[in-house]
């Protein structure tokens, strides 16, 4: 780079500062401040700032969008201060219900903090395992798509119907690998910086291990007290479950290794966003333009993940299952929902409107049209599908008379290739995971358990992450 061109890019550099801190009110400037401290003495002092690298995971939420905004503010404004400042990284878990739109998004939020061709900035997207540049415009890797609708029809099937599990079970049980891959590659980093609370990592610990113990694996009590600990517990934890889902059928992955032999640095910012409003903060809505997108996956909220795609799911057994109405599904899960989600993202259209919608969403994202979800809504081949012939009268009465057939092919018998392929397309499953569901037990857990996992996650998460280690 030329002294000249490296002149204009550090006033254009000084220019995106000057303006997106215009856009902070008193309690983000303070917030600034603080965290430029926090990460000039976990690299070791001024001197050092330099050669410290730092890692924030982006989903294009609000706390992410808004803790990448304030990452780069804090970057070229040690960049003012000091010789060089600290490189940052940026990495997005690409899963299969991230739409365009929100790549789109977070595109344009890289653009408006000029963090392209930023040598000092390294823009990542792991994708069916694979750590790539970011690229908004790259389509979707139809192997990762498969595997991800696979994953999504075998954990719905095995928790029956349950809707969280089934849209989100998959994505987060891809964290620990994520971690791992971004933490360690290409040198690694030297920290992690969040603006997750405690509690929603609590949360998210809460929720590996109990999907894991919900399919009866015995785990270790304690968590790991290192953050590469804890990124390779949830890895081995992701492994054991879809060893178990498949069995035989299971593949491990040949990915080079993803361990990161350096101590990584946990950098929390939670308590500095305390005091800073963040639904109308100008700085997110303004200068990076946030917009929720209503069909997108959000991490921030667990539980409700996927508001329309979820209203869906529970409108669907409210017909099929119980004899209601499509619209009193959808109105239930609105009316549980709505103290977690902002409204817009819930009652923005009507009932029909949302309906096309989030069935055209499950059909291009996940690859799924409405008779395969009703399947497994009523997962009717688990526990030697002891729901099949209720599904068959009440989804597909003209089948019945092929009952005895279907339990015998899904016990690995002789049949008619007709049938196979009925079964196969009904369901969305090849007919040998059709036929391992047969044999599996519905996955569940006691509330307990429930209460013992999320108790013994948050403590963990506090000793883990709170403590910054």
């Amino acid at each position: 780079m030329s002294t000249i061109h490296e002149q204009a890019m550090t006033y254009v550099y000084q220019q995106v500062l000057q303006r997106l801190i215009g856009h902070f009110a008193r309690e983000e400037r303070t917030a600034l401040q603080l965290l430029v401290q926090r990460i000039v003495v976990a690299a070791g002092g001024m001197e050092q700032v330099g050669g410290y690298k730092v890692l924030v995971a982006h989903g294009g939420g609000k706390v992410s969008s808004y803790t990448l905004a304030l990452l780069r503010a804090a970057q070229l404004t040690i960049a003012g201060r000091a010789p060089r400042t600290f490189q940052l990284r940026v990495a997005t878990l690409r899963h299969s219900g991230m739409t365009e739109g929100m790549l789109e998004d977070i595109n344009q939020a890289y653009s408006r903090l000029f963090l392209h061709d930023d040598p000092r900035v390294e823009l990542l997207m792991v994708e069916n395992q694979e750590v790539l540049p970011f690229n908004h415009l790259r389509p979707a890797s139809n192997l990762g798509r498969e595997i991800s609708q696979r994953n999504m029809l075998m954990v719905g099937h095995l928790s029956s119907g349950d809707c969280r599990a089934t849209l989100c079970s998959d994505t987060y049980l891809a964290l620990g690998d994520f971690y791992q891959r971004v933490t360690s590659w290409n040198g690694g980093v030297h920290a992690l910086v969040s603006g997750d609370s405690p509690r929603k990592q609590a949360q998210l610990l809460a929720w590996l291990k109990n999907t894991v113990l919900g399919a009866g694996i015995a785990i270790p009590e304690i968590w790991p007290s290192s953050l590469t600990g804890l990124f390779a517990r949830m890895d081995e934890m992701s492994t054991d479950y879809y060893r178990d889902l498949y069995a035989d059928h299971y593949v491990p992955s040949e990915n080079p290794s993803k361990t990161s032999h350096r101590h990584l640095a946990y950098i929390g910012i939670a308590d500095l966003l305390d005091d800073v409003d963040l639904p109308s903060s100008s700085m997110l809505n303004v200068f990076m333009a946030f917009t929720p997108d209503p069909q997108g996956f959000h991490f921030s909220h667990p539980t409700y993940s996927n508001p329309q795609l979820m209203a869906h799911l529970r409108g669907l057994p409210a017909q099929c299952l119980r004899d209601l109405e499509y619209e009193e599904g959808v109105q239930g899960f609105i009316q549980q929902a709505a103290q977690y989600m902002p409204e817009a993202l819930l009652t923005q259209m009507n009932v029909s409107e949302r309906r096309i919608l989030s069935s055209t969403y499950a059909q291009q994202y996940f690859g799924l049209d409405e008779t395969q979800l009703v399947c497994l809504l009523f997962s009717p081949f688990i526990h030697h599908g002891e729901r099949l012939e209720g599904y068959l009268r009440q989804c597909h009465p003209g089948m019945l008379v092929a009952l005895p057939e279907m339990h015998k092919v899904l016990q690995g018998k002789p049949s008619a290739d007709m049938l196979q392929q009925w079964l196969t397309d009904t369901s969305g499953l090849p007919m040998p995971l059709l036929q391992q569901l047969y044999r599996k037990r519905p996955s569940g857990y006691s509330s307990g358990k429930l209460r013992s996992a999320g108790a013994m996650a948050h403590g963990s998460a506090q000793a883990c992450l709170s403590s910054g280690r």
